[in-house]
């Protein structure tokens, strides 16, 4: 990928100021340029059905298994479904922007990709190295859960064999885990095989999570018809905590709805991805907001939620019925959501290394990919020593909370990097195939003579200069069209013009959502402060919306901007484009 050069002199010796060239450039978003270029380029082997496998998968950890205790016992009580519905809502819409983002720039990196195409060098660097530290400690983090869980088939920890049991270093009182380090190393192996081998362990493991919840549901539903719905007959109603506690618990669950952002990590890998990354971030994020929620009416409604045991909430609350035989089940599904997040853990790192290295941002040994497999084995095998050694000699868990400010990092930047695409787009953005071919065969028209200019040729394209010319680029030269020149100039300045009431809007609208964050957060801030936050978002809002927002004039390819106000006067002049 390149980096995209400025536009006018003005900017240009703004960006350069105190060096912030570097730190604010921007790359190209036409893939196509890196084919051209040579770089070696991921095997596109996934469809819809590898996309819904990898996020479930990823998603669905063993923190349900617990969380749905703790939530319920202290915040929601019986109205937990609601906190997951409102959470899964709020997910929702950071899952749009990613599916939008990863439409339009498939290629691998998700958000720092994105972030660098919309937002900078130096924001995107950032947000990099915060999502391979959250997938890091969080899949340290989930291979040292997973020691005690499998200790439960053998009877418990003292039973481990020796060479998987933990040990504690003599005089540095370090508690060394061997059983992670192995799992991570055999995931490790795994992903170095090749995408589709490592989808389709994906799916195997997250299939058996799945038939694990649904008999959580069926079951625990039929214990709870029998027993009629104990837990929801309280005095108290179904919000004993207040619609606040809802709402906070709203807050804690919804980090168990993080894990659709890995499939984009894959858009590279996607056979089709205007089509299938889509439909794999909404599906698989519906599926899991689906299971959370009927595993919450189930739980909450056979134990009552203060009787719920915190620690292992499901099994106590089959237990509790006569079915101590049922915690085998559920901790094999415990056991296989966390192999899945592992996995899911360790997918996006090396397409991350990988996207870094490409844009120089690391050392090129990172973007080599294996002729044979068709992945990053290099950073692959470099991700999972790192993560191997995490796990054997550190307890992560202290760190594990600060995984979170890693995933808002990277949702704020995405969220920002959707307003940006839309209303100030780099000047890179390529037009879309259909005007490509709509351009194939075009009137022209010249002090009214109509010049029939056609071609078969696929590789037509349609050029925009920064200097406000349009070209028609036929293989080896370019048609310019004179009687444009004024029409598109006057174009320019309004673009130019719209573009900057836009960034500044945007500028404005962050820093509202910040002040009025911030206020909400301390208690002992005044209202003031809330209503100043509310003032300064919806004045830009109404500000972009007045100025920014393409009118039915103009338009014809409103997400295309700069050159989206000149097609306006092309149509008129072609009515072959309509």
């Amino acid at each position: 990928m390149q980096n995209s050069s400025n536009n006018g002199g003005d900017s240009a010796k703004g960006n350069n100021f105190l060096g912030l060239k570097s730190f604010i450039r921007r790359k190209h978003v036409d893939s196509v340029l890196v084919k051209r270029e040579g770089t070696q380029q991921l095997a596109k082997k996934l469809n819809f059905i590898d996309l819904i496998a990898i996020g479930v998968g990823a998603t669905i950890g063993a923190g349900v298994y617990i969380l749905v205790g703790t939530v319920a016992r202290e915040q929601t009580g019986p109205a937990l479904t609601i906190s997951f519905l409102i959470a899964g809502l709020a997910a929702a819409l950071s899952a749009f922007c990613y599916a939008e983002l990863a439409c339009r720039c498939p290629s691998a990196g998700s958000a720092y990709h994105y972030t660098y195409i919309c937002i900078g060098e130096g924001t995107a660097w950032l947000v990099g190295w915060s999502l391979i530290l959250e997938y890091t400690i969080g899949g340290s983090a989930i291979a040292r859960g997973l020691t005690p869980n499998l200790a439960l088939f053998f009877g418990g920890m003292d039973n481990l064999p020796s060479y998987l049991a933990r040990h504690t270093i003599p005089g540095l009182g370090v508690v060394v885990d061997p059983a992670a380090a192995v799992l991570v190393l055999i995931v490790t192996v795994l992903l170095c095989m090749g995408i589709k081998e490592s989808s389709l362990a994906q799916a195997v493991v997250t299939t058996i999570n799945i038939f694990g919840m649904l008999f959580i549901v069926i079951a625990g539903g039929y214990l709870a018809f029998k027993t009629g719905w104990v837990g929801y007959e309280l005095p108290s109603g179904y919000f004993p905590l207040g619609l606040n506690g809802m709402l906070a618990g709203s807050g804690v669950v919804f980090f168990s709805f993080i894990g659709f952002d890995i499939v984009a990590s894959t858009a590279e890998e996607v056979k089709n991805p205007q089509r299938d990354l889509p439909l794999g971030i909404g599906i698989s994020l519906s599926l899991c907001c689906i299971l959370y929620m009927l595993v919450s009416i189930v739980i909450v409604g056979l134990v009552p939620y203060f009787a719920l045991d915190p620690d292992t909430p499901i099994s106590s609350a089959f237990a509790s019925h006569g079915m101590q035989w049922a915690v085998y089940i559920i901790t094999t599904g415990a056991v296989t959501a966390l192999c899945a997040s592992l996995m899911g853990s360790l997918l996006p790192q090396p397409r991350m290394f990988m996207a870094m290295a490409r844009d120089g941002l690391l050392p090129s040994f990172f973007s080599d990919i294996n002729e044979h497999t068709q992945v990053p084995v290099k950073s692959t095998i470099a991700i999972g020593i790192l993560a191997a050694a995490l796990a054997f000699f550190m307890d992560v868990s202290q760190l594990a909370g600060m995984v979170s400010v890693g995933t808002l990092l990277a949702f704020t930047a995405v969220a920002v990097s959707v307003l940006i695409l839309r209303y100030v787009p780099p000047d890179e953005v390529p037009l879309p195939s259909s005007f490509h071919e709509s351009f194939d065969y075009m009137p022209l028209q010249s002090s009214g003579n109509i010049q029939e200019v056609a071609s078969q040729d696929s590789k037509d394209s349609v050029i925009y200069s920064g200097s406000g010319q349009l070209f028609l680029d036929k293989g080896e030269s370019s048609i310019q069209h004179p009687l444009l020149q004024i029409h598109i100039a006057q174009g320019v300045q309004n673009q130019l013009k719209r573009r900057k009431i836009a960034a500044w809007s945007i500028t404005t609208i962050c820093i509202g959502v910040l002040i009025l964050t911030s206020a909400a957060s301390f208690e002992f801030l005044p209202r003031m402060e809330l209503i100043l936050g509310m003032f300064i978002i919806l004045c830009p809002a109404s500000t972009i919306r007045k100025n920014v927002f393409p009118t039915p004039q103009n338009c014809a390819m409103p997400l295309y901007s700069p050159i989206s106000s000149h097609f306006t006067v092309i149509k008129s002049q072609y009515p072959r484009l309509h």
